[in-house]
């Protein structure tokens, strides 16, 4: 139970963890055994079966919580454009200007000689490029010249294997990094990336041509390795990884992007095979695991499930009531870390003073310190956007350049300390620069959704008009 997700967000950044750092580290079958296993909660606090919460409800998870109001004031959406225009620099800037590989982190001063690159983060940055080319934070040609010089990498010169990529390469020539597996997810977040660049620069054939050809070389029915759910990866050193997406995180739209493949699709009972325990606190309950909040935000950064549900929920507001969870368990934590409170709160997977961190809650789970991160807000801006925006703008005000960089804001800082992060990431800026857009125009959600693939996997695991939301409307 939320142990997938913790898997994946930890690989992101442990293994590699020093700029520029290019010796292998441990096989990412050993790595996981040791180290990706939150202690487990009390049994009290144990997440619920979906059948056990239905017993009490005629309603799903969720359905009940309030809608909030989506207006965000002017000096916010000020910022959140301001935010989005240095993000956009930063995955225009910190990528291989031949490859279009985006580091996985750099510094918030300074350059790097880091070659460390993240196959999800470019798969941000291939989206972050299409924002910046709509709202001319860089020239438009500039933004559709990279795109497609990098779609043409990653399809003729970065190694694959049955179409799924190496979850860390090197930016200059895309080899292999730090015996990392050959990820599903990272290479969906990639082909997320991918499949809204099709869309935005359709008047590009080249792009269009490129992106069909890379959703369609990826063989979605190996990586079920004759299970019901995918597995997360493979190594050459050791096969299949043994831990599978089988329980809800942010696995939603690479799933669909499964089920929907135009070559190798998986069976749409798939979707159902997947397990949604239910967390409750506060007194809402909503699916999840014990996982970190961005479980919540990245399958909502390009599928469009607002006003739609399917036989378990209505996912949109059920990311909704683990936000306004999330945000009443930080406001909890103020007896211990007094700035957290209602203008600062925000717990997430980041860097902290320790290195990395996974971190989170309800319920709590991880050694939480007090240190705060701007992504967990950023990336639930559609969800609650007056109260996400509200934190991010007293982190401008209060803390000033300590926390607002080239690039936007530090990937986390804990006030008590002064300690604030000296590097950025690139997935969370990315998830801030989307959802903010998403927030804004719905623009990454409008493209991604003209992929026929999309909306025919959702049909198929049967998704429909959410007419008890419409009703309270």
């Amino acid at each position: 139970m939320g142990r997938t997700s913790v898997t994946r967000r930890e690989l992101l950044r442990t293994v590699g963890a020093s700029a520029g750092a290019l010796a292998l580290g441990s096989p990412i079958e050993a790595f996981a055994q040791k180290q990706l296993h939150p202690a487990e909660p009390p049994a009290a606090k144990l997440p619920k079966t979906e059948t056990e919460t239905a017993k009490k409800y005629p309603h799903p998870p969720g359905i009940f919580i309030n809608r909030p109001l989506t207006q965000i004031s002017k000096v916010a959406d000020t910022l959140l454009d301001d935010m989005e225009g240095r993000g956009a620099a930063y995955f225009y800037e910190q990528s291989h200007s031949r490859t279009g590989l985006v580091r996985d982190h750099a510094p918030a001063v300074g350059i790097t000689a880091s070659r460390q690159g993240s196959i999800a983060a470019t798969g941000f940055g291939l989206s972050a490029l299409c924002i910046a080319a709509d709202r001319h934070y860089l020239a438009p040609a500039l933004c559709e010249e990279r795109v497609e010089r990098t779609l043409a990498f990653l399809l003729e010169e970065c190694p694959h294997v049955h179409g799924f990529l190496y979850h860390w390469v090197d930016i200059e020539s895309g080899q292999r990094l730090f015996n990392s597996e050959l990820s599903s997810i990272d290479t969906s977040l990639l082909l997320c990336g991918v499949l809204h660049c099709k869309q935005y620069f359709s008047g590009n054939a080249r792009i269009v041509a490129l992106a069909n050809t890379f959703y369609n070389r990826i063989d979605w029915q190996w990586m079920l390795n004759d299970g019901t759910t995918l597995s997360m990866g493979w190594t050459p050193e050791n096969g299949f990884i043994h831990y599978r997406w089988d329980t809800y995180a942010e696995l939603m739209t690479m799933y669909l992007m499964a089920i929907g493949s135009p070559t190798h699709p998986i069976p749409a009972a798939t979707w159902d095979a997947i397990e949604r325990p239910i967390i409750e606190f506060g007194g809402i309950e909503y699916i999840s695991g014990i996982a970190p909040l961005f479980i919540h935000q990245y399958a909502h950064a390009w599928c469009d499930y607002r006003n739609m549900r399917d036989l378990h929920a209505n996912y949109f507001i059920n990311s909704i009531a683990a936000t306004r969870a999330h945000q009443l368990f930080c406001l909890t934590l103020g007896k211990n870390f007094p700035w957290i409170n209602q203008n600062l709160w925000g717990i997430t997977a980041c860097d902290a003073r320790r290195g990395y961190a996974v971190w989170g809650g309800p319920p709590e789970f991880g050694n939480i310190d007090g240190t705060v991160a701007p992504c967990a807000t950023a990336g639930s801006l559609p969800f609650l956007p007056a109260e996400c925006s509200h934190v991010l703008l007293s982190i401008r005000q209060h803390y000033g350049e300590k926390a607002w960089t080239r690039y936007g804001f530090v990937d986390a800082f804990q006030p008590q300390a002064g300690w604030f992060a000296p590097d950025l990431l690139g997935i969370d800026l990315g998830i801030g620069i989307l959802m903010a857009e998403n927030l804004r125009s719905g623009f990454v959600w409008k493209y991604f959704m003209q992929n026929p693939e999309i909306t025919w996997a959702m049909q198929q695991v049967g998704f429909r008009i959410d007419t008890d939301v419409l009703e309270v409307l």
